[in-house]
């Protein structure tokens, strides 16, 4: 089968396609032909090497995170998949790849398609929905009348996470371009920050939880919009030494990243506000519950473009510009 592969580290022209053996499944996973894969910016960061320490993977990998298509085979131990369901999910952090035209996935990681979905929309989800679901309803614990600060709010994650933090009753509040203002306001924004007019430092107060997606200074600028109590949660860094326990890391990536999140948390703590570090988690039952909201149309999904499988390196260029408006997908069958 073709497959997009990392061959060595190097960013997008290290990429190629290959031809790859067609997964053959454990008893606890089901066999998917993908009909979309969803890109997203940590791609990127992988093909360049930046996740070396961090993410394992046995060079030639194939790449991908997000996928959406058919069940074409069941492992012996599966129970909620059929030959034949329409499914999405992430495989990102588990060492396989979407970005093919088969990908083995455990049945766990798995969820039904949303009906009122077509398979590139569908694909757009996985990344964005898990890692808004996680950092808002886990590490932030947002409540109904708080408010979050969610910035880039017409990118991938933000567009997702602005619905689904007014889903969870909260007030939102973001930056954009001039061009974008009234589509994040469709969204359910707010609070919307014009950047190319505004410092969204000098104009937001009074926030209980930021959710990090822009590298830079942007951290530390919103900590002076929070309020005590509240809760930073990155997605983009510095990694903190909690996050190398919870992987395992041995002493010397435990001191590295304590010292590398040591500023961001003292600053953190002159607010009163927590800060952690988050890469997000594949699982299946989240994302069922994403695809309830999307299958109501309370939360919709954004596709900025779409590209033939062909034409996959092309895709990720694209979206490392930084002007994609909602999400990049990648389609291998075409309806």
């Amino acid at each position: 089968m073709k497959a997009l592969v990392l061959k060595r580290y190097g960013g997008i022209d290290a990429l190629a396609f290959a031809d790859v053996p067609r997964p053959t499944i454990k008893a606890d996973e089901i066999l998917v032909q993908v009909h979309a894969a969803g890109l997203n910016p940590v791609d990127n960061m992988i093909a360049k090497g930046a996740f070396k320490p961090i993410l394992k993977f046995d060079l030639p990998a194939t790449m991908g995170s997000d996928l959406a298509g058919v069940v074409v085979e069941v492992g012996s131990r599966v129970n909620r998949f059929k030959v034949g369901d329409a499914v999405f999910a992430s495989l990102f952090d588990l060492g396989v790849g979407s970005l093919a035209e088969y990908a083995a996935v455990p049945e766990r990681v798995a969820a039904h398609k949303p009906a009122n979905l077509d398979f590139v929309q569908a694909a757009s989800i996985p990344m964005v929905g898990l890692t808004s679901w996680q950092a808002l309803t886990e590490r932030a614990q947002l409540q109904p009348g708080q408010k979050v600060f969610v910035p880039a709010g017409s990118g991938g994650i933000g567009t997702f996470a602005i619905q689904l933090a007014k889903q969870l009753g909260a007030k939102v509040g973001t930056t954009t371009s001039t061009g974008n203002v009234e589509f994040v306001r469709g969204l359910g924004a707010d609070e919307v920050v014009d950047y190319k007019t505004q410092e969204f430092e000098k104009t937001l107060r009074g926030y209980d939880a930021v959710l990090g997606t822009v590298g830079g200074d942007g951290l530390e600028k919103a900590m002076q919009i929070v309020k005590p109590g509240s809760s930073l949660v990155s997605l983009v860094g510095p990694p903190d030494a909690a996050f190398a326990r919870a992987r395992g890391m041995n002493f010397l990536m435990k001191f590295v990243f304590g010292l590398l999140s040591r500023k961001i948390i003292r600053l953190a703590q002159k607010r009163s506000a927590r800060y952690s570090f988050m890469f997000v988690r594949p699982d299946g039952r989240q994302l069922g519950k994403i695809g309830e909201l999307l299958e109501s149309s309370r939360i919709r999904p954004v596709v900025d473009k779409v590209f033939a499988f062909a034409d996959a390196k092309e895709g990720l260029a694209y979206l490392q510009q930084g002007r994609a408006k909602g999400k990049v997908v990648v389609q291998m069958v075409k309806p």
